[in-house]
């Protein structure tokens, strides 16, 4: 398994609870084991972010340079986390998040939608026909939902509260070529929903990487979206990974 990193990401880049200082800190050092299997990114291309968003919206954040510097590298990142999903698992531990974006207006947190750029730029370069895109963040991905709500490509399923076993009914119920997913940790007991142990997201990694084994070749990639108490994040992080490499 793949962690597509890159060490601009534990810049501080704005005042939000997603850019605080220690954020990305705590996840790394739990995966301290893993770091030989770091893979860093390149930046999104314009072109790129315009496959979901419109050009508007690219300028209004390309005013923000230091922000539109990170949102492309974290875009980027999660594009070359869904192209090794094609040999491995991948998991893009980025910042900015993106599930909050939709292809002309962001808030919570997120400036361009990094799992929706990936998935259709997946669709559009012929490597993929359908995706299901899993979230377990706290908070429905209205941006990923917004960009393919007419798209019948693609199928996206918000876990409501603690129902883990809703990830397997979704993901069972039709046919497509990759899993993309994205990986919000601040529904933990400790964090912001108070829903989920630890071992809760070990066992929704486990659920995705065993149905991406039947259904679609084993191809599974995910994104860090929210989780934001660092006393906890870290371990739910490594748990997750755990259960889906």
């Amino acid at each position: 398994m793949k962690i597509i990193f890159d060490e601009r990401f534990l810049e501080v880049y704005t005042s939000d609870p997603a850019a605080s200082a220690g954020r990305l800190e705590c996840i790394l050092e739990e995966l301290a084991d893993y770091r030989s299997d770091f893979v860093e990114p390149e930046p999104a291309s314009d072109e790129d972010v315009l496959l979901v968003h419109t050009p508007s919206h690219l300028e209004f954040v390309k005013i923000m340079k230091k922000v539109y510097e990170l949102a492309s590298l974290a875009t980027g990142a999660t594009i070359l986390a869904s192209s090794i999903s094609f040999k491995e698992p991948a998991f893009a531990l980025v910042r900015p998040p993106g599930h909050h974006a939709s292809p002309n207006s962001s808030w919570g947190f997120c400036y361009f939608n990094n799992i929706a750029i990936s998935v259709r730029k997946l669709i559009k370069t012929g490597k993929i026909s359908k995706a299901a895109i899993v979230d377990f963040d706290l908070h429905f991905g209205d941006g990923t939902s917004n960009t393919f709500m007419d798209d019948d490509k693609v199928k996206y399923y918000h876990m409501p509260a603690d129902d883990i076993e809703g990830i397997e009914r979704f993901l069972k119920s039709w046919d497509y070529d990759i899993i993309a997913v994205s990986a919000g940790f601040d529904k933990h007991r400790d964090d912001w929903g108070n829903y989920l142990e630890t071992e809760d997201y070990r066992e929704i990694g486990k659920i995705i990487r065993e149905i991406s084994e039947e259904k679609c070749e084993g191809r599974r990639y995910a994104v860090l979206e929210g989780g934001y108490v660092t006393d906890v994040l870290g371990k739910n992080v490594r748990a997750f990974i755990e259960g889906f490499r």
